[in-house]
């Protein structure tokens, strides 16, 4: 198998090995744009690039761009440059929270072409919301303007531990009646049920997980180690380690809500003492709503750090410390470049108690070419990180040569 192009080879193919799939892999990055810098990068004769590109031009995912530089000092006609065609399909991405989904439709190089947002109660069960889902995904294809047949894949963001093998949740606190549920199949038959489309991959993850995806790829590339934390109802984070996610053996890392912080407060997950009982969005509307201010959850408490509700800074800011006191150790493992707070805490507050303990506890060495940030993409974080790594997934040089045969070219 090919893994991803590194940062000074090709890949793990030899260039006299190379196939249409690596050549689309070299465009698609910008290492090698022209006939000839494709020629140069993997040693083949130019009759050969020309045979692999032509696969690639009948399967309509590679056009011809504007002439680049002359190289020569002799001049002569520029070279035409390769580009991959980001229009020739779409993908649709959902991203779920407990109360609240956005779903849209992307173009294969990320741009929203339509969206959606609304109620979408997780706890009504992975039957109904799925449908739903599909019910969302049929008006944003009108709305689009696009074709059923035009889908090349789905990307969900889930609020829970996933297996990425089998695209199922694992034992998650937050979603009850989603543990092991076949949610990759039912999303497909509903998407069928709902447009009339043939059944196509979708791709489960973490909703942390592809928050740092999306916010790493578009806002911080170089990045070769990229931490981001979601604080919203639950706490979870998001690891990207050389333009990967890293997942843990079955999908459990980053579920830095669950480390026990020595309080007494019930967790949701049936644990006493967790992060996310002490220090989530949910855990402070619950003591905001104790004392007599409407808050039900972390959105209501986004609400009230925007309205400037005194109390809500005060307990958004204790909140951050807590969160603060844990990644120090984070930070101390991890040594990321990056660390992004995102979700409904995200803001002032909360950010000011992070800093405060990250910076008291963790050593100067593991803070020293640190970055505290807050989220540039914001809500669309997850659907941007849930629409690359379908395109990645479909785009990656060994299944470009498996689709490029089913399609007969």
């Amino acid at each position: 198998m090919i893994g991803r192009p590194g940062r000074n080879g090709m890949n793990s193919r030899s260039g006299s090995q190379a196939g249409a799939g690596d050549l689309l892999e070299l465009v698609r990055s910008g290492r090698a744009v022209t006939r000839g810098a494709l020629q140069q990068a993997t040693g083949l004769s130019r009759a050969t690039v020309g045979q692999r590109l032509d696969r690639l031009f009948r399967a309509g995912w590679l056009r011809e761009g504007a002439g680049g530089p002359v190289d020569s000092p002799l001049g002569g006609r520029p070279s035409i440059t390769l580009e991959f065609d980001g229009d020739h399909a779409v993908v649709l991405v959902a991203d779920l929270d407990t109360r609240h989904a956005r779903a849209a439709v992307l173009s294969l190089t990320g741009e929203i072409l339509a969206e959606h947002s609304g109620t979408l109660v997780i706890g009504e069960g992975p039957d109904l919301v799925l449908a739903e889902l599909g019910r969302w995904f049929g008006e944003l294809m009108e709305k689009a303007g696009q074709r059923p047949a035009e889908v090349c894949g789905i990307g969900l963001a889930v609020p829970g531990p996933v297996d990425s093998a089998t695209g199922r949740v694992v034992q998650p606190p937050m979603m009850p009646g989603w543990d092991g549920y076949d949610i990759t199949g039912r999303l497909s038959r509903a998407l069928t049920e709902h447009t009339g489309a043939p059944r196509v991959p979708v791709l489960v993850d973490n909703d942390a997980n592809l928050m740092a995806y999306g916010e790493q790829r578009a806002g911080h590339p170089d990045c070769a180690a990229f931490v981001l934390v979601k604080v919203s109802t639950g706490i979870g984070a998001g690891v990207v380690v050389d333009g990967s996610i890293y997942r843990g053996i079955d999908g459990g890392a980053g579920d830095i809500g669950h480390i026990r912080v020595g309080a007494d407060a019930l967790c949701r997950c049936g644990s006493y003492g967790c992060l996310a009982a002490v220090a989530s969005g949910g855990a402070v509307a619950r003591r905001l709503a104790a004392s007599g201010v409407p808050a039900a959850s972390g959105s209501d408490v986004r609400d009230l750090l925007a309205a400037g509700h005194p109390e809500a800074a005060a307990l958004a800011r204790e909140a951050g410390r807590r969160v603060g006191d844990v990644l120090a150790t984070v930070v101390t493992l991890l040594n990321p470049g990056v660390l992004m707070i995102a979700g409904d805490l995200a803001g002032t507050p909360f950010l000011t108690g992070v800093r405060e303990l990250l910076y008291q506890r963790a050593l100067p060495r593991s803070t020293a070419h640190l970055d505290v940030v807050t989220s540039r993409l914001g809500e669309r974080a997850a659907l941007i990180g849930a629409g690359a790594l379908v395109v990645e997934h479909l785009y990656a040089p060994e299944r470009v040569e498996e689709r490029l045969r089913a399609l007969g070219v």
